[in-house]
């Protein structure tokens, strides 16, 4: 646990798995958070955003894939691709793919292959092929924010992916959540018609034939966040009434810059929009420059060791969801407590104390009294008393929410 000021503690839900703010939780255990999903939760059935732009150009530019795709992950601005064979056109969709602009490269590529973009374009279609095939399931990690973004009074969760994933996670979990795409989408309130999987660049529907807007282009970024400003009012209203959580982005990500950009901007002008909060995966310890820029963007980032296919990440929202304060699996975290206190609290992890102070620290005045009479059923050791009276006083003299 940090052991600076009370709004720097974090709780880890286990050895190796992230270290979250425990301010983040208590706005969790208020209803008061909005996670936004990107492509790196549905990794790696799915593709992220420069791998779809390698598999589009592999079906229609096998030329201009063989030089994108040749090119190094970490190459530096002195790289030079190989244009022979190039055209003029060609070569500028290089040299976008090498500055990671992957919307202005399939915006290019469309413009270059369907002169006049439209729903049914070869690049479209291309990316549905892509996107929607059969066997594609959902996941631990939709499942756990399928659980997370229950607010008490309504399951919202908005992505700016284009499957249904989260839906089909919906039915697996037995809860029926409406899908919404772009102008379709709720306006951001507190109450319950605020509420379903929110596709805020649109949605591939799963009939073929059901053609629908896709925030997929630098010219869809343009008509829906400068043109219809259909996504920053929708973000700016949000951020005002929720602790937003974005997830499964990487800094380069377009989707990230634009709602990163929507975001930032307000904040220099208004005081009242909530902290915001990122997960993001690496070695550990987590570069400190690459924390400094996420803060500079005005994100709270979250590191995680994303080694072993992000396990850690996955892990960490299946617990937080078990521990949820709002529709949390009450055996389960009674059964934690009960591992907990069998031992003296000098002999359990850190991260097994803080722990057990959250689940005090988070609950209403009756919550924390039926927990203190349930530590007390089990006869603990005699410091975990000092330990329960401890944080309750703390919590009494209103430090902690």
């Amino acid at each position: 646990m940090s052991i600076g000021a009370q709004e720097d503690r974090v709780i880890p839900f286990g050895e190796g798995l992230p270290a979250i703010p425990e301010r983040l939780l208590l706005a969790h255990a208020r209803g008061e958070v909005l996670f936004i999903a990107g492509s790196g939760v549905s990794r790696p059935q799915l593709p992220d955003f420069k791998d779809l732009v390698l598999q589009v150009y592999e079906t229609l530019d096998p030329a201009v894939h063989t030089v994108i795709s040749a090119i190094p992950p970490d190459s530096s601005n002195t790289y030079n691709p190989n244009l022979t064979g190039l055209n003029e056109d060609q070569s500028a969709e290089v040299r976008r793919f090498f500055w990671k602009d992957y919307d202005v490269v399939l915006g290019l590529l469309e413009r270059r292959i369907d002169d006049d973009p439209h729903a049914k374009s070869k690049v479209r279609q291309e990316v549905r092929n892509r996107l929607c095939f059969a066997g594609l399931k959902a996941d631990s990690i939709h499942r756990s924010l399928i659980h997370l973004a229950n607010r008490g009074t309504a399951v919202t969760l908005v992505t700016t992916n284009f499957d249904l994933l989260f839906e089909d996670a919906s039915k697996k979990l037995k809860q029926k959540i409406e899908t919404y795409s772009l102008g379709g989408i709720p306006r951001p309130g507190r109450r319950e018609d605020f509420a379903g999987v929110l596709h805020i660049h649109g949605t591939l529907d799963r009939d073929p034939l059901r053609l629908s807007d896709l925030v997929l282009t630098d010219q869809d970024f343009g008509e829906f966040y400068l043109r219809r400003r259909v996504v920053p009012e929708f973000i700016y209203d949000a951020a005002r009434l929720f602790n937003i959580v974005l997830v499964g982005y990487s800094a380069n990500d377009p989707p990230m810059r634009y709602l990163l950009n929507a975001v930032a901007a307000d904040g220099q002008r208004f005081d009242d929009l909530k902290e915001r909060f990122t997960f993001v995966g690496g070695n550990m310890p987590p570069d400190v420059i690459e924390m400094a820029d996420w803060k500079g963007r005005g994100i709270t980032p979250i590191p995680y060791d994303d080694s072993n296919g992000h396990k850690a990440l996955s892990v960490a929202f299946e617990k937080w969801a078990q521990y949820s304060a709002i529709n949390g699996n009450q055996a389960r975290i009674e059964s934690v407590m009960k591992r907990i206190i069998r031992k003296k609290p000098s002999e359990v992890f850190d991260f097994e104390k803080d722990l057990l102070e959250h689940f005090l620290r988070r609950g209403s005045p009756t919550e924390r009294a039926r927990i203190t009479n349930f530590i007390s059923d089990q006869q603990p050791h005699i410091d975990w008393l000092n330990v329960v009276e401890s944080v309750i006083s703390e919590v009494g003299r209103g430090v902690s929410r």
